[in-house]
């Protein structure tokens, strides 16, 4: 990576970290992209030329850069991945720009490839409700399972947010003010209504789970523990949801994720407002959340195919 090019990385990572206050999981993720992005550009494919400046970047070299991401032979990115490459590119560029390091934004005209829309995967409120009911019990991991379900289900948290809480997070705001505040994606708070039954669940846990499980480890402020007594993690969280859809006898995958997709399916399939439900998933974009609608119109023309006389 010749020098000005690693230094203009340098500074990109820094103002993103600082200025502009991204996770530090984010910023690595930049500078991954960045760092791949800055050794092509030092031994590209012909025709395109090696670069030793930032000024000597063209439009060309992007386009061949973002052709390179999908036909790589050791590891081909898709799509999705491509376009989230590119928009690290674009963003750095955008900055090289806006320093004065260049004079023009190479990388602005490059568009990413054409996404292929993935219908989020949802199960039924009968799927989710057996999948509940494999943990009732009042053995100790069965009342954290019973509780760590109904949170997810009942708020459409993303699995970090749960795992990530902390028992003072819910005393007061679950028990009492009846909703959780989470701390999503760049540290951004929200509050969601929790149910009566995830209520009921996660106080049964407090009672007479949680103490017990706590007296295995080393104290700790985390709600959800582990069978040591240490934080449970995202993936022993998709493992507690595997294991209960295997005793729920659930035939489909269930994820951590599927539980939040069901959650944003069901509210809108029930007449829930769709910047609503925006607002409860944490979603920065209402366009983000639009796609659950796509699901609820399918299964709205399936019952119609099916139910009305002069459907086919």
């Amino acid at each position: 990576m010749s020098a000005p090019i690693e230094a203009a990385v340098d500074s990109y990572l820094r103002h993103v970290s600082i200025e502009r206050g991204l996770a530090a999981n984010t910023v690595a993720a930049y500078r991954r992209d960045l760092t791949l992005y800055a050794a092509w550009l030092q031994e590209p494919p012909e025709p395109a030329e090696p670069v030793a400046g930032l000024r000597e970047i063209t439009p060309a070299h992007i386009s061949a850069f973002v052709r390179y991401l999908g036909a790589r032979e050791e590891a081909a990115l898709t799509a999705a991945s491509i376009a989230r490459v590119l928009s690290t590119v674009r963003g750095f560029h955008r900055f090289l720009l806006e320093e004065a390091l260049v004079e023009v934004d190479v990388a602005h005209e490059t568009k990413p490839p054409k996404l292929a829309m993935r219908l989020p995967k949802a199960i039924s409120i009968e799927q989710v409700a057996a999948l509940l009911a494999a943990t009732d019990g009042d053995d100790l991991l069965q009342l954290r399972d019973k509780a760590l379900l109904e949170l997810l289900y009942a708020t459409g948290a993303r699995v970090s947010e749960v795992v990530g809480l902390n028992v003072d997070d819910v005393l007061a705001e679950v028990l009492d003010e009846e909703v959780v505040r989470l701390t999503g994606k760049g540290d951004k708070q929200r509050i969601v209504p929790v149910g009566s039954y995830a209520r009921a669940a996660i106080n049964a846990y407090l009672v007479r789970g949680r103490p017990l499980l706590s007296a295995r480890g080393k104290a700790t402020p985390a709600l959800f523990l582990g069978v040591r007594g240490q934080r449970v993690s995202r993936q022993n969280a998709w493992l507690i949801i595997r294991a209960a859809a295997e005793r729920a006898g659930l035939t489909v995958a269930v994820s951590p994720h599927t539980l939040r997709h069901s959650f944003a399916t069901h509210l809108l399939a029930g007449g829930a407002d769709v910047r609503v439900v925006q607002e409860l998933l944490g979603h920065s974009s209402v366009a983000t959340t639009q796609i659950y609608t796509l699901v609820t119109v399918d299964t709205l023309r399936d019952m119609y195919t099916t139910a009305h006389p002069r459907a086919r």
